[in-house]
């Protein structure tokens, strides 16, 4: 969270930062703010508290805007590696593409989208009819086995859901990929062994991270529900809801030249800003005196 907000806040804050790039830095970290909120403080809340009972109108809620955020992060990270491609592979069109108004519809689009096709799934699931213990085997209300508890036939419910999960999550996984592996050719052809080394670092990293999120919510939602997998499922959950939102500060923001610069900048005035209330406090006291 602490991560998230930070990053979000010095690319509102600091002119240098107001580039496409840090563009849709500062919207996944504002997204990846959201999506932790869902979940991570009512499952904490269960631990301290003991009590882990949940309204299904509250159940709804948390699933709706978990997949909603998760969907436009899909679309998001996608539509951050389109950017990455055309700034190595395209540098001459770049300002011309990627310019205020294609932005502006990327991410825009990604947050309509994911919001529009969870809202399908969701209330599909609300008129399911649950009876019996409604007692699902998960730290928060996940589709698979919230619709478990469905007394009614789910057939139609469930294709609609592997349909959407299919949208959502293999086209920008398939575009990430492209871009990524187009980059690496371009970055091949640099003549600099530290140029090579240095972009093969940031694309690795960039890969390992889009990997495991798109990789666990493919065998999550994707694949089909063998016993097996079923009871991995908690066990994947962890590594998009907590692993990939604590990772995506460190590996895509903090990182960077760039932001390091403007959190030292932004450190330096809050240290002025410290030293300077303490010395209006010392004169207070002692005009006061």
């Amino acid at each position: 969270m602490a991560g998230n907000i930070l990053v979000a806040v010095l690319v509102v804050a600091d002119q240098h930062l107001h580039t496409p790039m840090y563009f849709f830095l500062g919207n996944l970290s504002c997204l990846e703010t959201c999506y932790t909120s869902t979940i991570l403080p009512r499952m904490l809340a269960s631990f301290v508290t003991g009590h882990r009972t949940i309204s299904m109108r509250a159940c709804l809620t948390q699933m709706y805007f978990f997949g909603a955020l998760g969907a436009a992060e899909c679309y998001l990270l996608a539509a951050m590696s389109y950017d990455r491609y055309l700034a190595i592979c395209k540098p001459l069109h770049y300002v011309g593409l990627m310019n205020g108004k294609s932005c502006l519809q990327l991410a825009g689009g990604s947050w309509i989208i994911a919001f529009l096709t969870i809202s399908i799934i969701v209330l599909l699931i609300s008129r399911l009819t649950f009876c019996g213990a409604n007692e699902i085997n998960h730290f928060f209300c996940d589709l698979t086995p919230v619709v478990k508890l469905a007394c009614t036939d789910t057939r139609v419910m469930e294709l609609a859901a592997f349909i959407s999960a299919s949208i959502v999550t293999l086209p920008p996984f398939l575009l990430t990929v492209v871009s990524y592996v187009l980059i690496i050719g371009t970055v091949l052809r640099i003549p600099s062994t530290t140029g090579k080394q240095r972009a093969f670092s940031t694309c690795s990293t960039h890969l390992i991270v889009v990997t495991i999120f798109y990789g666990t919510l493919t065998i999550v939602y994707v694949l089909p529900k063998t016993k097996t997998l079923r009871d991995l499922n908690k066990v994947l959950s962890l590594f998009y809801t907590v692993l990939t939102p604590l990772a995506n500060p460190l590996i895509y923001s903090l990182r960077n030249k760039e932001v390091k610069q403007s959190l030292k900048k932004a450190v330096r005035k809050f240290m002025a800003f410290v030293r300077i209330q303490a010395i209006r406090m010392k004169l207070f006291k002692l005009t006061k005196s």
